[in-house]
């Protein structure tokens, strides 16, 4: 079988796309749109690649300092994509991302907004918006800072999640079976 790219990389792009402000984000964000994190959180590190700096710079509105370089961004990334993944995928959350570009006047700098909605096998729910600012240097992000954070609903607890029980019995052995 051969797996197809959702997305077509920064740097296969042909350069005079660029020319038209807006095509880099444009392609960025629906390849953020079309992932599926339930499916594997390898597929956003493949548009992390392909789409940033090495030396890209990130922010955030929470007042932290800026966090310069591809690998400390990656990691960053990273503790937010793993328990997605986990969660969608061994605790039957569902998720969903959408966002909404804000029209601006400077060809290399993009506004938009984000939405995640996580909704639980328990029907809680939970969802996150933010706000994103990027500047891009030819066909990569050179700096992303995210602000106007928001969450409406509580965060989802272990008794949000959907594991099945049969399955529980195989990880941890009945008492009668450990060893005194």
């Amino acid at each position: 079988m051969i797996k197809q790219n959702r997305f077509l990389p920064a740097d296969h792009l042909d350069r005079d796309v660029y020319t038209k402000p807006g095509i880099g984000e444009q392609v960025l964000n629906a390849s953020i749109v079309r992932a599926d994190i339930s499916r594997s959180f390898e597929e956003y590190l493949e548009i992390f690649d392909a789409f940033y700096a090495e030396d890209i710079e990130a922010s955030s509105g929470t007042g932290e300092e800026r966090i310069h370089g591809k690998a400390r961004v990656g990691s960053l990334l990273l503790n937010f994509l793993i328990p997605l993944h986990v969660m969608a995928e061994i605790g039957g959350v569902s998720i969903s991302i959408r966002n909404t570009s804000i029209p601006g006047d400077v060809a290399d700098e993009a506004y938009s907004e984000w939405t995640l909605d996580l909704v639980a096998a328990s029907a809680r729910t939970c969802t996150l918006r933010w706000r994103t600012f990027r500047k891009w240097n030819g066909p990569y992000v050179i700096y992303e800072h995210h602000y106007d954070q928001q969450q409406t609903g509580g965060p989802l607890t272990f008794n949000d999640l959907s594991f099945d029980a049969t399955n529980f019995d195989d990880w941890f052995p009945k008492s009668s079976q450990v060893a005194s």
